[in-house]
């Protein structure tokens, strides 16, 4: 029986080989993380080198079309990889298509940095074919990673093990901070130069163009060294089991690297008329579970990203970050790069593991509502007396504030979401419906990268970016979010607790092998 095997993996005790396989799984978000993050610290280097303009008083920024794809473009090839690996995962097995997505990530990692051409448009062109590419190998990432991981994991630690895959991208923004700080501090040491205001075309030194290519480029190195052992592992016994419904296989793939002892069992096989995805039975089953997992997901990533994406204009507002022709090119990119890693190291890192730390005592449910909640009450805080905050002996108050948003969104549903839809699905769904519910959120997430790029925009046109339309300004943008937030508190009640219960009690499969 299916459920022999499955159930000593359930019991199975907690193991060095599921540490090793956090590592594994985990350097693609490594890989995710760091590049979201650095493509924010070099888009303002991007707008110097390859969009000055002559006699201007302040340096070149990217026009709004090419700031807007150079953000966006990874985000849609994310989402379409999220779709056809998700789906792909479940047709093939999971191992079959989990070293594609490597190899895609690390090659597109390094074809970003060289992006060709001496004019801006060939370079942005290249550049956005690239992170398109890229994302389209990440996004395969979401729902290979977490079926994996959920699948090799016992119940009562699996949420933790997930969450620890999904962790990974807070190592990752670190390094992508440590690496670009470090780098612009060198550059800027060797390569001296005056600020914009002195010296408009002295202040961008021509090696500059190498530093944003090299920190691009260095993210794909740590993905790439864990490519072997990608290989190595064994597809998941509950795949082989349930889905290629090869039970023999299952016992001895799981009993070489997990050290549980499963009896190989005569192959017997136990298809049955099995619903298949989106038929009325799957709906009555799963369809509000899959509506709960897609629409928080899109309600977080919108207010996630539309954060991060204006987080460098915050903390100009604030004085974190002079203006910028009082600086020089690389000299920008180190106070940026240092102004994110802090708020990074105080706040988004220790939200990951918060949740690592607490899903399997408190429940993914409690977890993501309480996220939630406290996002929608800091937003308004920081929305509704946003005039009180902006003056200069309340800014601290402001930050901590913003940092908590960040913490909570950690220590709540940006890791629940990733979590959830891993564990509730049918094992032969089980990579669709993530990569359906993590597409999803990256649609979230591409509503909140272009549309706040427009809306926090100054009301007073006069005051918005240069080539930028006038928008609803900062205060009533973190109102917007705020009402998104509380809607994300609502669709939680549609999300099912998966602490301590089985993959199999939580699918209904269970049942169905029963029958």
């Amino acid at each position: 029986m299916a459920n022999e095997v499955l159930s000593a993996l359930d019991a199975a005790r907690t193991q060095w080989y599921h540490f090793t396989a956090i590592i594994i799984a985990g350097m693609g978000f490594f890989t995710d993380a760091y590049d979201l993050f650095c493509i924010s610290l070099v888009t303002k280097m991007l707008g110097r080198i390859y969009y000055h303009v002559e006699g201007a008083k302040s340096p070149g920024t990217l026009p709004p079309h090419v700031s807007a794809a150079v953000n966006g473009v990874a985000l849609v090839g994310t989402l379409t990889g999220q779709l056809f690996f998700g789906w792909l995962g479940d047709k093939l097995g999971r191992k079959k298509v989990y070293g594609v997505t490597l190899i895609l990530m690390v090659l597109c990692s390094i074809c970003s940095g060289l992006s060709f051409g001496h004019d801006s448009k060939a370079v942005m062109a290249t550049l956005c074919f690239f992170r398109f590419w890229l994302g389209f190998g990440i996004g395969g990432d979401y729902p290979l990673s977490a079926t994996i991981m959920s699948e090799y994991s016992n119940k009562k630690t699996r949420g933790a093990f997930i969450a620890a895959v999904f962790a990974m991208q807070g190592l990752g923004i670190l390094a992508g901070g440590a690496f670009a700080i470090v780098l612009s501090f060198l550059f800027e040491v060797k390569f001296e130069a005056p600020a914009y205001e002195v010296d408009p075309i002295g202040s961008t030194v021509p090696q500059a163009d190498y530093l944003w290519r090299i920190v691009l480029m260095a993210g794909a190195f740590p993905a790439a060294l864990t490519y072997y052992w990608r290989l190595k592992m064994p597809e998941t016994a509950r795949y082989t089991a349930l889905v290629a419904q090869n039970l023999e296989q299952a016992a001895t793939d799981m009993s070489k690297v997990l050290k549980v002892d499963i009896e190989a069992v005569p192959q017997n096989s136990t298809e049955t008329s099995k619903y298949g995805l989106f038929s009325k039975q799957f709906l009555l089953r799963h369809g509000l579970h899959l509506l709960g997992t897609t629409s928080t997901w899109f309600l977080l990533d919108i207010a996630f990203y539309s954060q991060n994406l204006f987080q460098k204009d915050i903390f100009s507002a604030i004085g974190w970050i002079p203006p910028a022709k009082t600086m020089n090119a690389i000299g920008e990119v180190y106070k940026i790069a240092r102004a994110q890693t802090l708020i990074a190291l105080c706040s988004t890192v220790p939200g990951y593991w918060f949740t690592v730390a607490f899903i399997d005592k408190m429940g993914r449910f409690a977890i993501q509502l309480m996220g939630f909640f406290f996002m929608t009450v800091f937003m308004f805080a920081l929305a509704i007396p946003y005039h009180y905050w902006t003056n200069k002996d309340h800014l601290m108050g402001f930050v901590v504030l913003y940092s908590l948003t960040f913490f909570f969104s950690n220590f709540g549903p940006n890791a629940t979401t990733f979590v959830v839809p891993a564990e509730i699905f049918p094992a032969r769904f089980r990579s669709t419906c993530h990569g359906i519910s993590a597409a999803s959120g990256k649609l979230g997430a591409i509503v909140g990268a272009f549309g706040f790029l427009y809306l926090a925009q100054n009301q007073d046109k006069s005051k918005a970016d240069a080539g930028f339309p006038a928008g609803i300004g900062v205060k009533n943008s973190l109102l917007v979010l705020g009402g998104i937030n509380l809607l994300g508190v609502i669709f939680t009640f549609l999300v099912p607790e998966s602490k301590g219960k089985s993959l199999e009690e939580m699918s209904g499969e269970s049942n169905e092998e029963n029958n």
